[in-house]
């Protein structure tokens, strides 16, 4: 299974050559460097350590200094291990662009959805409000917590209430990337991908049974222009 480190920059749409419209989202891939590799023999499994984005010199610590640079590079901002037999031929400080994937690929994307901060049961959980008349002064706010007279001096984990909304991994499955942009490094994958703009993503080679698809042609809109 191979995969990299990108960035979300936000979304928009492309038009096939049949006319039809294709929402996606656009992921900026700088090259990812390889920064350890995890064996059988030495770890118990085989995996790929990748890091993106450098830290700059005066905020990097040693530990991470001193472990980016047994691979001939500089600390990283984000570090993520990929468990993988396909990138193990890699050597320690290659770097991996957006190529790794092409266009019919489906992959799976993975990042932090976006923090809604303190959020009602209601909105939360999808619970029912109260009743709306003026004097029941509980329209919403979380009611009983008994459990029908069965051991009603405790509550059960589980239980739905109020709390944080968001910000929590996810996972977008079998997503198909239509177009692979070596030049400007940047993926156009089609669909919604989780967290907001400027947010970290994973994007892997997908674990379901159909692992790519007929690649999409696009419209050039610059060769329109100039004609």
């Amino acid at each position: 299974m191979k995969g990299l480190i990108g960035r979300k920059l936000g979304m928009t749409q492309v038009f096939l050559t049949d006319g039809t419209l294709v929402p996606v989202t656009v992921v900026e891939v700088l090259p990812n460097v390889v920064l350890q590799k995890k064996t059988i023999e030495n770890d118990g499994y085989e995996a790929v350590q990748l890091g993106y984005e450098d830290v700059k010199a005066n905020k990097a610590r040693k530990a991470e200094s001193g472990h980016a640079a047994k691979a001939n590079t500089t600390a990283k901002k984000f570090v993520k291990e990929f468990k993988s037999s396909d990138l193990g031929e890699l050597d320690l400080g290659a770097e991996i662009n957006a190529d790794l994937f092409k266009a019919g690929d489906l992959v799976d994307v993975s990042g932090r959805s976006r923090g809604k901060g303190f959020m009602g049961s209601i909105y939360r959980n999808n619970q029912s409000i109260g009743p709306k008349a003026h004097g029941s002064r509980s329209h919403r706010v979380p009611g009983s917590f008994a459990n029908l007279g069965v051991n009603v001096s405790s509550i059960k984990p589980g239980l739905t209430k109020a709390g944080q909304e968001g910000y929590k991994m996810r996972t977008n499955q079998s997503l198909e990337i239509i177009k692979v942009d070596t030049e400007n490094n940047y993926l156009l994958i089609k669909g919604n991908v989780p967290g907001p703009r400027k947010g970290i993503v994973s994007v892997k080679e997908t674990v379901k049974r159909v692992k790519s698809t007929e690649p999409k042609e696009l419209v050039d809109l610059r060769e329109d222009k100039e004609d």
